[in-house]
């Protein structure tokens, strides 16, 4: 019956490791861009659709420039264009009196997997800095998902 004592102080042991080990932000899942075609894709994309929209005017078409996903959370840059690849032109949407400050379609987004769901939780369409660098929020990522 000796033997059979320290078990329970092993078991403790492997479950404060196993539970520190899944808690710390470098253990994430390492990051992934999610093939083409795929649900977890067109989830994400559809979730930023609805926004860029609103902003440009339907129909938009994405052309992925970077897609990072880990952990739940996702990065993106995508140029918006009009089907069949046409140039979104800026003063023919909601940022008209803005166009000649931004550059161009171009769209940024972070998004978090909760409630079954893609969500929105920063954006921005046309920046001309890398806005994320400095926010303490895109610290907190995963590793690889937002570009450094």
């Amino acid at each position: 019956m000796r033997l059979l004592r320290p078990f329970p102080a092993l078991l403790a042991l492997v479950f404060a490791f196993t539970w520190m080990s899944l808690s710390s932000p470098g253990s994430a899942a390492p990051a992934y861009e999610p093939p083409r075609g795929s649900q977890e894709r067109r989830d994400i994309l559809n979730a930023l659709r609805p926004l860029v929209e609103a902003r440009l005017n339907p129909p938009v078409e994405f052309v992925v420039n970077y897609m990072q996903v880990s952990s739940g959370w996702a990065f993106l840059h995508v140029s918006p264009q009009r089907p069949g690849g046409a140039q979104i032109d800026l003063r023919t949407t909601t940022f008209s009196e803005d166009a000649d400050y931004m550059d161009g379609a171009e769209t940024y987004a972070l998004l978090r997997y909760q409630y079954d769901r893609w969500n929105i939780v920063d954006y921005a369409i046309g920046p001309t800095d890398v806005f994320w660098q400095g926010d303490p929020l895109y610290q907190t990522l995963p590793a690889g998902v937002a570009p450094r």
